[in-house]
Formats: structure tokens, C-alpha cells, sequence
């Protein structure tokens, strides 16, 4: 596998990642380096790890995991975009220190559903007997860029947007879940 095909996968499965990050960074009132960090950390750690754990479990998770993963990415994403859309239309604005993505079972959740596709990117890696180790830390380092560069631009619009981006950023996240579940569906 060339270093051409593999930063090509690489910015593929950071898509999600910098989708995300987008919606995250338009919800914040303010960015600091901690939540800008924890975000970027967590995905590109997740993107890593992911390929590397598809490649072991190789052809006998595959059977098990394929059926319903996508449904599982949906879950995540909807229920986060959908608590982002109800924290848009509501008047509290104290709702942000609340539910900050950046922590705890959000971010975990966040984590997982950004990175599923690389599980499956792992496992065919494992068919073709492709070494994983570099294709994951180039995945890794991709992600963790992509969505630094998503929080930081996010951020933009929602100072020029306010409450209307988190509204967008939780539609957002809900489409991105539908486009995997309807991606694997096809």
C-alpha cells in the first residue's frame, strides 16, 4: 500500500472526525487548549487504535461486528445530535458547562462512532496482509489534525452564528449517522 493510498484513506475516515469537531467547536462560547486537546486526542487515539484492532481480530469479529456497527454509530451520533439540537432551542445558556462533548461518556461516545469505519479499514488491511502499524498512525495523526482544524473553525461560525450553529452541528451529527447506516444499508 502506498503512502499516497493511505493518507487518501486516512483523510477519508477523518471526514467524520472533522464533521464532528465542526459541531463541537460551534457549540463552545469559548475555545481553550484543554477541550481543543481532549477532542483531537481522543479521536486520533480511537482512529489509531481501531485499524490496529480490526487487523487482529481480522475475519472473526468481522462476521459479528459487521451487522450491526453502522446501527451503532447512528445510535451515538442521533442521540448527541439530537441533545445538541435540544439544548439549541432552549433558553438556557448555562447548558454548554452541562454537556461539554470534550468529557466523559460524550466524548467516549464520540470517539467510537467517529472511528467504526477505521475498525472495518483494520480489517480489510488484515485480507490484504498489509503491515498496520504505519497506515494507523498516519490515520491517527490525520484524524487528530482534522479535527483540531474542525474545532478551531467550528468555533468561527459559532461566534458569527451563536445557538443557530449548534442547531446545524446537531442536524449534522444526525446526518452523518444516517449516511452510515444508509451506506451500509446500500
Amino acid at each position: 500500500m502506498t503512502w499516497l493510498t493511505t493518507l487518501i484513506i486516512a483523510v477519508g475516515l477523518g471526514m467524520d472526525a472533522f464533521a464532528v469537531a465542526l459541531a463541537v467547536g460551534a457549540r463552545r462560547r469559548s475555545l481553550t487548549f484543554r477541550p481543543l486537546f481532549r477532542l483531537s486526542f481522543h479521536f486520533g487515539l480511537f482512529q489509531f487504535l481501531m485499524p490496529v484492532l480490526g487487523w487482529y481480530c481480522g475475519s472473526q469479529v468481522e462476521e459479528y461486528i459487521h451487522g450491526f456497527d453502522h446501527w451503532l454509530a447512528f445510535g451515538l451520533l442521533g442521540l448527541i445530535g439530537g441533545k445538541m439540537i435540544w439544548e439549541s432551542l432552549s433558553s438556557d445558556h448555562t447548558a454548554e458547562v452541562a454537556s461539554d462533548p470534550t468529557r466523559k461518556w460524550s466524548l467516549v461516545a464520540l470517539s467510537i462512532a467517529t472511528s467504526i469505519d477505521a475498525l472495518a479499514v483494520g480489517l480489510s488491511m488484515a485480507f490484504l496482509q498489509v503491515e498496520i502499524w504505519t497506515p494507523s498512525v498516519l490515520i491517527g495523526v490525520v484524524a487528530a489534525t482534522m479535527t483540531a482544524t474542525g474545532m478551531i473553525f467550528g468555533r468561527q461560525l459559532g461566534v458569527r452564528f451563536g445557538k443557530r450553529m449548534e442547531l446545524i452541528g446537531g442536524l449534522i451529527l444526525i446526518g452523518i449517522g444516517i449516511k452510515i447506516v444508509l451506506e451500509h444499508l446500500v
